[in-house]
């Protein structure tokens, strides 16, 4: 059965907040829950925004060991990785493998949710939420070429520190729709570089494979998962975000189809909305297992 995993924003208050929690406190969470482990962001929160990463690391590292979770993820980006100063990409890469290294020897990880660069189309009337005009669609030859080259080197020192990374198929990022997240890691061509997928984000999108399309695309580069879920809004271009087992993405088929192709990786979790998210985990892990427990 696949790991499950905790994203950390069931356990903050808003975006990059943790309120009046600790690390302790979201550790202690998540196993009495019943996930298997967390994937932390890439930094601190804003209140513990004094800590260095290696700080930050050591107190999740403490929780994983004395509420005995398994698993323990964080989302690290390159930084600067479409940057035309070599010196700046460069800084950005090591800075990278500096957190990776400490994440694996702290805290046992073994693979990381990643992204590159941002990217919003240079059409002065184009929606911020009307996604396919950003992301891919608006970047140019030489975001793709500098954004391989960068996670060439970084899938290099990653082989040295034997960590996989996967992109999160996420919108405005070069990496948002399934067919250019595939186009890159194939470029990039290392075996420790794949994706994240987040078909969450990808039904975000008016035009789009289906999820079984998409995981047959992805093949062996597929690493990782994070599932959330939402509904259309009729009439409308918006989504409403919803429990993990009420929207339009049937996670029950999702999870016959990773079964079919032999997917072995953990399965993160997310959520996507505001409110008392302690107890949309516990409903969305009850709902997950009660899935993975079908098959």
């Amino acid at each position: 059965m696949n790991k499950t995993i905790m994203h950390i924003n069931y356990g903050e208050v808003t975006y990059d907040s943790y309120g009046k929690r600790t690390i302790d406190d979201i550790c202690k969470q998540a196993a009495e829950l019943g996930f298997d482990g967390i994937e932390f962001r890439g930094k601190p929160p804003k209140e513990l925004a004094s800590l260095s990463f290696l700080e930050y690391a050591t107190q999740i590292a403490e929780g994983k060991k004395k509420y005995g979770l398994s698993e323990i993820l964080f989302g690290i980006g390159v930084h600067s990785c479409t940057s035309s100063d070599k010196e700046e990409r460069a800084k950005g890469i090591a800075e990278a493998l500096e957190k990776v290294q400490i994440a694996s020897e702290l805290c046992g990880t073994t693979i990381c949710n990643t992204f590159a660069a941002n990217h919003r189309s240079s059409i002065s009337t184009a929606p911020g939420t009307s996604y396919e005009f950003h992301g891919s669609a608006a970047a140019t030859q030489l975001d793709w070429d500098l954004t391989v080259d960068a996670f060439q080197q970084f899938g290099k020192g990653l082989e040295k520190l034997g960590v996989k990374v996967g992109f999160e198929t996420h919108m405005n990022y070069i990496h948002d729709l399934p067919a250019p997240s595939k186009k890159l890691v194939d470029l990039i061509d290392s075996p420790m570089v794949g994706i994240n997928m987040d078909y969450g984000n990808t039904a975000y999108f008016p035009v789009r494979p289906t999820v079984e399309e998409t995981i047959d695309l992805y093949g062996d580069k597929l690493f990782y998962t994070h599932l959330k879920n939402s509904s259309a809004i009729p009439g409308s271009t918006f989504r409403m975000a919803t429990g993990l087992g009420d929207g339009d993405i049937n996670h029950r088929a999702y999870y016959a189809k990773l079964r079919e192709v032999g997917f072995t990786g953990p399965i993160g979790i997310e959520a996507p909305r505001g409110g008392d998210r302690i107890w949309f985990a516990k409903q969305d892990l009850d709902y997950f297992k009660s899935v993975m427990a079908s098959f």
